[in-house]
Formats: C-alpha cells, sequence, structure tokens
C-alpha cells in the first residue's frame, strides 16, 4: 500500500492509518518530501519509505512500482490538483491499481455541478450570503474529484468534515484559551467536528478490504453537532479550568489571526478565510451516521479528540 502525506498532515491521519495497517500486518511505502526524524519514525515503525515529489512524474511512478493500493492525502497547497492528476496518471499506466481512497472534503457532498454553475445571488446565499465562491483549495478537491472518475481508477472519496485538529481550533486559537476565552468567527452555528483517528480507521479499514467501497464517495462528519458553547465546554474540561466562547466578527478575525500567521502562505490564507466566512454565515452545518455506520461503532468524540491532540494535552499539563 502506498500512503502519502504520510510524515504529518493536518490531524496525523495519514501517520495514524500506517500505525494501524503495519499493526494488521499489512506492508506499507510511505511517500515523503524530506528523509527527516518523522521519515525515520516511519522506517522505526516497519515502514518502507519513498522519498520524492508529488509533483514529479518520475518519481509517483517509481513510488507506485508494486503497490496495488493508494492513499492519497496533501497538504493545502496551489498545486494540488496537480499532484492529484499526476497520481491518477501514474495509477492508471500502471494498470493493477485495486482500490485509490482519495481524502476529500465535506464541502464536495454539496459542490454539486449544479450548485457551482448556479447564478451569483444563489451560490451566495448557499454560502452563508458573504461570499459567493469556494475557495481555490476546495475548488482544486472537485476538479480531483473529477480527475479520478475520468481516470478509470478504482476511488473512493473519504468526504471528511471539519477536523476537530483544524488549526482554526488546534492552533490559532489556543492563544486566548490561557486567558480561560475561545474566540472564534462562528457566532451560534453548530457544526459537528471530526476526529482524525476515525478517519484514519476508516481509511485503513477500505485499504484492507476495498471491493464494497469502490466508486463510492462518502460525507462524514462527527456524532455531535453543536456550537461552539458547546466545544467550549469541551476545552474547559480537557483543560480542567474554565473556558468562555467569545464570539468574534468574522472579518476582524481572518485579520487578527489569519492573515498575521499566515501571511507567507497566501493559498492557506485564503482557505482558512473563505471556511471561516461560510461556517461563521451557517452555510457549513449538518450531522451524518455514515461514519458511525462504517466503523461498526460510535465515533470519537469532540472531547476525546481534543485530549488526544499533542497541542491540547501540552496546553492542559503545561509540559
Amino acid at each position: 500500500m502506498l500512503i502519502t502525506g504520510a510524515a504529518g498532515e493536518i490531524g496525523g491521519v495519514s501517520r495514524t492509518m500506517v500505525d494501524m495497517l503495519l499493526e494488521q500486518g499489512h506492508p506499507v511505502r510511505a511517500f515523503v518530501r524530506q528523509d527527516d526524524e518523522r521519515a525515520h519514525s516511519l522506517r522505526q515503525a516497519g515502514a518502507e519509505v519513498f522519498v520524492g515529489d508529488l509533483l514529479t512524474i518520475a518519481d509517483v511512478t517509481a513510488a507506485l512500482k508494486g503497490v496495488r493500493r493508494i492513499y492519497f492525502s496533501m497538504s493545502l497547497s496551489p498545486y494540488y490538483t496537480d499532484a492529484v492528476s499526476l497520481m491518477a496518471a501514474a495509477a492508471r499506466a500502471q494498470g493493477d491499481i485495486e482500490v485509490f481512497v482519495n481524502i476529500s472534503e465535506y464541502e464536495q457532498s454539496f459542490m454539486t455541478f449544479d450548485n457551482m454553475t448556479a447564478p451569483e445571488e444563489e451560490r451566495r446565499a448557499r454560502l452563508g450570503g458573504i461570499v459567493a465562491n469556494w475557495s481555490p483549495q476546495q475548488r482544486a478537491h472537485w476538479v480531483a474529484e473529477r480527475v479520478l472518475e475520468w481516470s478509470g481508477v478504482p476511488t473512493v472519496n473519504i468526504q471528511a468534515a471539519f477536523f476537530v485538529e483544524n488549526p482554526i481550533m488546534t492552533w490559532l486559537a489556543l492563544s486566548t484559551l490561557a486567558d480561560g476565552e475561545l474566540r472564534l468567527p462562528f457566532g451560534d452555528h453548530r457544526l459537528a467536528p471530526i476526529a482524525g483517528y476515525d478517519v484514519a480507521e476508516l481509511c485503513a479499514k477500505i485499504l484492507a478490504d476495498p471491493a464494497p467501497h469502490i466508486s463510492k464517495s462518502y460525507a462524514l462528519t462527527g456524532p455531535e453537532l453543536k456550537d461552539m458553547h458547546g466545544i467550549a465546554e469541551d476545552f474547559a474540561a480537557v483543560l480542567g479550568r474554565p473556558v468562555t466562547y467569545v464570539p468574534e466578527d468574522i472579518e476582524t478575525w481572518n485579520e487578527t489571526y489569519v492573515d498575521t500567521h499566515m501571511s507567507a502562505y497566501p493559498h492557506i490564507a485564503e482557505h482558512l478565510k473563505t471556511l471561516t466566512r461560510i461556517i461563521g454565515r451557517g452555510g457549513y452545518g449538518g450531522i451524518t451516521d455514515e461514519l458511525e455506520t462504517l466503523l461498526g461503532r460510535p465515533p470519537k468524540t469532540v472531547r476525546w479528540a481534543l485530549e488526544n491532540h499533542p497541542r491540547i494535552r501540552k496546553l492542559a499539563t503545561g509540559l
């Protein structure tokens, strides 16, 4: 099995999945960008490590040799569609791929062709009223799903909701938690964030037995639909001290947190700002039970995911 993004994308889904597959006795090849301490850790765990560039077709083709099952993940990038297309081209050329598990986004479940081509006022209303178009990263995922469909490679799209481990909640919002405040621009709108661990377990399950899942797209959320007041209660329980949700103006929050910390990464910044605008105006809510059905157990809660997040644990213990 070839796992990309294994050295540490948001939420650590790829690395968690590598460990799960290795524990089950499956051979794993991890495609990483740099041969660093994270690559060394993968080797120690028992994975074969391939160091290369997802944007170089020679590297991608070499990484696929002897592989039958692929999990594709890549950090937010303006070249995301290029990377998916190259992997799909290499997989199609090889001709014997059994499954391509594509980590996508929950938004793709409602980014239909009709919604994307509707008049501007309809698109704006669908997305909460502030924006009329999805972010470049969201658009890249939409194109990637089409490319995989056209390629003929047997694909499963994992359309995962807002991760508990998303940097909006576990990095950008952390600075105010020391003062007992969770400052986010989401008003009173409710979300059902998903734990990265659950996505990893599901993807490992599909890779181990892909046949029942081929050509399916799974729109996945966490088990709890709650507003930020409820999530502040989860932070409080994990940190062992009171935390109050303080709603912020969307654009003020984006300027204070996203523009300040992501100025060197305009593609990522634009995606995060679009996401806050959609969530903050109620264009992202909803909950599904697909994850519990697929896993055969209740999904992990927001509180569980926070308890098991390294940054949150460090904040809670002070270590």
